[in-house]
């Protein structure tokens, strides 16, 4: 007989069975993902008129980039040019609105923005609520990398 012990350690889960439970419901997928696309289709209304903001900018980018992220993760990948002109279409923006103090956009940066938007609705659709999780997580760490959001422990001080 071996001398070796056979317990098992039990290691906590990173997530609740509750979190778990909603993470795989199609159930809770719909509003989670509605959600995300109506801050979209808001900034994307506001800028249109000419009454964009930073914070709607913000929003707008990050969904963006977790739009990015889902097609690293396989996700309407074939319609990753899309997302890249659309985040140089944001860059356009934010190029106008430092210059001009306006919020607003071309017909060709809305085309492009619609057309992205579109996109990452199919892929929100398709993603399990893990998936976008994952993205959203991969975006964050992203912009903490790139110095772009304080972190945490920065943002108390």
């Amino acid at each position: 007989m071996s001398a070796k012990s056979h317990t098992r350690k039990h290691t906590q889960s990173a997530m609740s069975p509750l979190l778990r439970a909603l993470t795989f419901s199609r159930a809770a997928h719909e509003p989670v993902t509605r959600a995300m696309l109506l801050q979209c289709y808001t900034g994307l209304d506001a800028f249109r008129r000419g009454h964009g903001s930073r914070e709607l900018f913000t929003t707008l980018g990050r969904q963006l980039l977790v739009a990015g992220e889902l097609c690293h993760l396989g996700y309407e990948s074939s319609d990753r040019m899309a997302i890249e002109e659309a985040h140089a279409a944001m860059m356009q923006i934010d190029t106008v609105a430092r210059e001009s103090g306006i919020w607003a956009m071309s017909d060709i940066d809305y085309a492009w923005l619609c057309f992205a938007l579109d996109v990452f609705a199919r892929q929100l659709a398709a993603a399990s609520l893990e998936d976008i999780a994952m993205a959203e997580t991969k975006m964050i760490k992203g912009l903490l990398t790139a110095g772009r959001i304080p972190a945490p422990a920065d943002a108390s001080s």
